[in-house]
């Protein structure tokens, strides 16, 4: 296996993107020895990728891309808003000469029409796909589509119905962006869907039940990291809990409970669980 273990820029700070607290993410995702960050990117795209990509290099840090698609570029409802998004978004990881952009990129977050996902809305998604991965193959990015909990979408739910719609694009560089959280909500296990992906699965958020210490939840960590050693995993581990000692991450991510652990420990034990984990395969 070929592994990077990352931290989320939501390790360190809440979702609103300023420089300052990028800067600070950096810093500290390098300090706790992390190979890698993933950069939430702002969905205005404000965002001095030139002076990121220095910040990364004096820290000699690693850098992985996501985007959340926001209500107003619901693919199918906003088709040419959303791949303009997306197009944004992949320009600004091309500078940082980044080769991932993950992220929930199959619907906006929180929108729902009341019924599942029609054949109609299928097509859409696809289309915009197929644009996406093209114009992302002249840089040499690889896409990953990341499946979330029923709460939050009625699009992609499952790592079945991600490979459903990539399988129908035919593009080679669209992956499956997989999140334990996610699966211990929508999954039947952790073992099945790891499988299902195989080759396509390139990036997983790490991250417990109640979004904090690994170990700590529910979470069936050794049929999950069994199962990565069985397709050969060859990606990215990129932690993705949080704490509420982050002035607004409890309004930004719905953790209205108290977190036991600040930024720092919380990152330094999650990253030490996951090297635990792997060395034990």
């Amino acid at each position: 296996m070929n592994i990077k273990i990352g931290a989320s820029l939501l390790s360190w700070i809440t979702p609103l993107w300023n420089a300052e607290a990028g800067h600070y993410a950096i810093q500290k995702t390098a300090q706790a020895g992390f190979d890698i960050i993933e950069i939430l990117l702002p969905n205005n795209m404000d965002f001095d990728a030139p002076t990121v990509k220095k910040q990364l290099k004096e820290n000699n840090l690693g850098v992985v891309c996501s985007v959340n698609l926001p209500k107003e570029a619901h693919i199918s409802f906003y088709p040419k808003d959303a791949l303009a998004l997306i197009k944004k978004a992949l320009d600004k990881t091309a500078v940082l000469d980044a080769d991932f952009l993950g992220g929930v990129l199959h619907g906006g977050i929180g929108v729902f029409t009341g019924n599942p996902l029609t054949k109609a809305e299928k097509d859409i998604i696809i289309n915009v796909w197929g644009e996406a991965a093209y114009y992302a193959q002249k840089s040499g990015i690889t896409i990953g589509i990341e499946p979330i909990n029923r709460y939050e979408s009625y699009v992609c739910n499952t790592a079945a119905n991600v490979i459903e719609l990539i399988e129908k694009t035919g593009a080679s560089n669209l992956a499956v962006h997989l999140d334990t959280f996610h699966m211990n909500i929508e999954e039947n296990n952790f073992h099945d869907p790891v499988i299902q992906s195989d080759k396509l699965l390139k990036h997983v958020h790490i991250t417990e039940s109640n979004r904090g210490m690994p170990g700590e939840g529910t979470i069936n960590w050794d049929e999950f990291f069994g199962a990565l050693k069985e397709i050969d995993f060859n990606g990215n581990l990129v932690l993705e809990n949080f704490s509420s000692s982050v002035a607004g991450m409890q309004q930004a991510v719905s953790l209205w409970q108290k977190s036991p652990y600040n930024t720092e420990a919380l990152a330094v034990g999650s990253l030490r669980f996951i090297k635990d984990k792997l060395a034990n395969l």
